[in-house]
């Protein structure tokens, strides 16, 4: 793989600048946000005055823990637009949520705020190896979810050539990588494992292909999964990370250069760890909850909001921002199993590491009688006998048992059973009966 670092003066200054000067100016930005919230959107004055505490008491960035919390509750509560902070007539543009569990959770940009957010889907785009005049295959959705149009602005912004394919048709998305030889992709990494089968099925080498950096966001995703794509495809595989609330795609992302971590770009969004039972603010380096204030949105500001996405904190390394770690997992998405608490992430880690399962599973929570059961189907790859993946099925089953300390059933499928999604994957099936 190419080396894709940046040259000097291809950063934005304040991604070099001193540790003061960030804080200098996330403390006059935090000020102005807060007193932005509290004079025009009426549920963050009733939720201050309720909590006895007022912008002019927030002196420094230490102070943010004195504020309540906001949470995905109160953006339903007050849908569409309550908790908008400029009249709806200056909102330019407005994105939501699928509203799958409930009402969506909708969200505003001003014009200024799309610009903000152009500039950091930029630098997240630069920080993973795009360059000006590259061509940039976005293959994340368009419409009301926030990657595709984000993702977009940000490239156009630093100037790549866009292909806005959007998601699905995956034998199209092949034939267009294989013609206009794009230098980067742009996908959720599920989607990416589709679209690689895709190429193998067509007998092209995904190894041969134009491709340099996917950039790879929306659903959280292991440093295995990395090495699996970095190897299949021969490029460079980088994490993003953002969400529709605090701005989109764009929050945070993984340097090329290090991949240690994704940059949380602080000069626009003020990043918490808090315990997830009690609320406490943790130090950087412990493991909890990320919570999310911004600093610039004009629409739409939000303070204290709880992402429920569990990380840590940590010192900046490639850049003076610190780093989140790859996201673990959510607290909604945890699956509590006769008291041990698991995740996901941690059954794709064990997946990765038997090379005759591919890594598309599902967690299957079943309750036949009084206790819950999870099931985990995953598929064998390509070529690999029977009787090679009944083995890998029952290694799986005990490493399981052994890491995570719970008993499972893992059906190993034939390849192409599992259902294949063009964005998030459905990792979580939740069969158990309705209460």
């Amino acid at each position: 793989m190419r080396d894709l670092s940046p040259r000097e003066g291809e950063l934005d200054p304040i991604e070099t600048a001193s540790l003061d000067e960030l804080r200098a100016l996330q403390t006059e930005r935090l000020r102005w946000s807060v007193r932005h919230a509290y004079e025009h959107v009426p549920h963050y004055r009733r939720s201050f005055d309720e909590a006895g505490v007022h912008p002019d008491d927030i002196a420094d960035l230490a102070d943010l823990a004195t504020l309540p919390f906001t949470t995905k509750a109160d953006l339903r509560e007050h849908y569409p637009f309550g908790m908008f902070a400029v009249p709806r007539e200056q909102v330019a543009r407005i994105h939501a949520s699928s509203g799958t569990t409930g009402r969506p959770t909708v969200v505003g940009y001003t014009r200024e705020d799309l610009d903000v957010w152009a500039t950091v889907m930029a630098r997240s785009i630069r920080a993973s190896g795009g360059r000006t005049g590259d061509l940039l295959h976005n293959a994340y959705g368009y419409g009301l979810f926030t990657g595709g149009l984000g993702a977009h602005a940000g490239a156009e912004k630093l100037g790549c050539t866009v292909v806005p394919v959007s998601g699905g048709m995956t034998e199209r998305q092949v034939q267009l990588i294989r013609d206009f030889e794009p230098d980067l992709i742009m996908v959720t990494p599920s989607y990416m494992l589709a679209i690689v089968e895709e190429m193998e099925r067509q007998g092209i080498d995904p190894r041969g292909t134009s491709l340099k950096v996917g950039i790879f966001g929306a659903e959280p995703w292991t440093n295995d999964m990395r090495r699996e794509m970095e190897e299949r495809l021969d490029m460079h595989a980088v994490d993003i990370y953002g969400l529709s609330e605090v701005m989109g795609p764009g929050v945070a992302n993984e340097c090329v250069e290090t991949k240690d971590g994704l940059h949380v770009w602080e000069d626009h969004f003020y990043p918490e760890v808090i315990d997830p039972v009690t609320g406490e603010v943790l130090p950087d380096g412990e493991e909890g909850e990320l919570v999310f204030t911004s600093l610039t949105k004009q629409a739409m500001p939000v303070i204290r909001y709880r992402t429920r996405d569990l990380t840590r904190l940590m010192p900046g390394t490639a850049r003076t921002m610190r780093r989140m770690e790859k996201i673990t997992g959510r607290t909604d998405d945890m699956i509590i199993l006769r008291g041990v608490n698991l995740f996901p992430t941690q059954i794709e880690e064990l997946i990765l590491g038997l090379p005759v399962l591919s890594p598309h599973f599902q967690c299957v929570l079943e309750r036949p009688a009084t206790l819950d059961t999870l099931r985990i189907t995953v598929e064998r790859r390509d070529q690999v006998p029977g009787e090679d993946a009944e083995e890998a099925g029952a290694r799986l089953r005990r490493l399981i048992k052994d890491r995570i300390g719970v008993s499972v059933q893992v059906d190993v499928l034939a390849p192409a059973s599992i259902e294949r999604s063009v964005g998030k994957m459905r990792r979580i099936v939740d069969l158990r009966p309705k209460r």
